[in-house]
């Protein structure tokens, strides 16, 4: 995988206990995201998005069972009663779910099972909640301009930096990331790396 050299290299001031490199599914970017979980080094972890397709869980048991056998750590987007399902090593919850709250069962699942949990954020106060929640981390962006999100405002590295050196837990970039702009993240301020399309080349 292309990012998979820069991912150990990090030194973050906040490691996180998960992995330090996520594939993360996508409908329409990444429909198909078994050959993509092929090219992942054992220990990076994989996403599973897919929140509209109605196939969810039938993919969410190939892409589990494809993950033990390659050693990959498994996180599931917004639905613990899936994670559980799948024996997923954490739940992760959209910027949405945590501004208006999520369900106590959801945080229980994680507690009592000592789960990772990754919270999405796009901004201080999003990093904040994510904090308060007492996340392991959360997934920051967009980092750089991204296909996921055309036209979006990318935060860009020098805010990236101030953002995840002021956070009260460890960050992870998303969005724009590759083998370029990895590189023009700041030193020391992200515990990992997540994308969608950066898998070859």
């Amino acid at each position: 995988m292309t990012l998979a050299p820069a991912a150990p290299s990090l030194n973050a001031v906040r490691p996180w206990r998960g992995p330090a490199l996520i594939l993360v599914t996508d409908e329409t970017r990444l429909r198909d995201p078994l050959a993509a979980m092929g090219l992942l080094p054992p220990g990076a972890g994989v996403l599973l998005r897919h929140y509209q397709s109605p196939q969810r869980p039938t993919l969410g048991l190939a892409v589990a069972a494809l993950a033990r056998r390659r050693r990959l750590t498994l996180l599931v987007a917004g639905d613990w009663r899936l994670a559980a399902r799948l024996g997923a090593s954490g739940l992760h919850l959209p910027e949405g779910l945590a501004r208006h709250g999520v369900l106590a069962p959801a945080l229980g699942w994680v507690r009592r099972r000592h789960r990772l949990l990754l919270v999405a954020c796009h901004s201080p106060a999003a990093l904040g909640r994510a904090a308060r929640l007492r996340a392991d981390a959360a997934l920051l962006s967009p980092a750089f301009p991204t296909a996921s999100h055309i036209g979006a405002a990318a935060i860009g590295p020098l805010r990236f930096g101030l953002w995840a050196r002021r956070a009260r837990l460890p960050v992870l970039a998303l969005g724009g990331i590759n083998r370029r702009t990895v590189a023009r993240l700041p030193k020391g301020a992200v515990a990992g790396l997540a994308a969608i399309g950066a898998l070859s080349g």
